[in-house]
């Protein structure tokens, strides 16, 4: 578990699964990736996070905000061809209530203090599509740096596809 000011990042409970679902069922908050999440889908990834989290004693962690579900924060491991592989990505998605109020910065910026304190880790990255201005902009508020020259096609979206081409960004300790 890791606490912040205002928030509690902690293990994926059983009363997470309806809030979660439907924040992937939402189109504003899944704008930047292929489609949204159907029931299935939202279980899948709910149990995927939930059983990584508990081997490894890190990876998405469930945000909670006065007890509340309100998103996910935390690492993973892509599992995809790119020049800047293998590496640990930190990630961000939260309900379309929770934006605005600075909680994805806030947030990321403890993940990355327990990555790199706790976890000794050399680097993290993180990667959008072009078009994703508000990740954008958490990535830069927390100090992350972006080459243009390492943007990449992200090779699991179909070519032509407006969300293909993607910025990468790095944060070191």
């Amino acid at each position: 578990m890791i606490r912040t000011e205002r928030l509690v990042l902690r293990e994926w409970r059983n009363e997470d699964r309806e809030p979660w679902a439907a924040l992937n069922t939402d189109p504003a908050v899944m704008e930047f990736f292929p489609s949204t999440l159907d029931r299935e889908q939202a279980d899948a990834a709910f149990d995927c996070f939930s059983s990584q989290l508990a081997e490894r004693g890190w990876g998405l962690w469930a945000v909670a905000l006065d007890g509340h579900f309100v998103g996910f924060t935390g690492l993973s491991v892509p599992r995809f061809e790119a020049p800047f592989m293998p590496a640990t990505e930190i990630g961000w998605r939260f309900a379309r209530e929770a934006w605005g109020h600075g909680y994805a910065t806030e947030a990321a910026r403890a993940v990355l203090e327990h990555a790199f304190s706790e976890l000794g880790l050399p680097e993290v990255v993180s990667f959008t599509t072009v078009a994703n201005v508000r990740s954008r902009a958490v990535m830069e508020r927390l100090g992350m740096t972006r080459d243009p020259a390492e943007d990449f096609d992200h090779p699991s979206i179909e070519p032509g596809h407006p969300l293909r081409r993607h910025v990468l960004y790095r944060a070191r300790p």
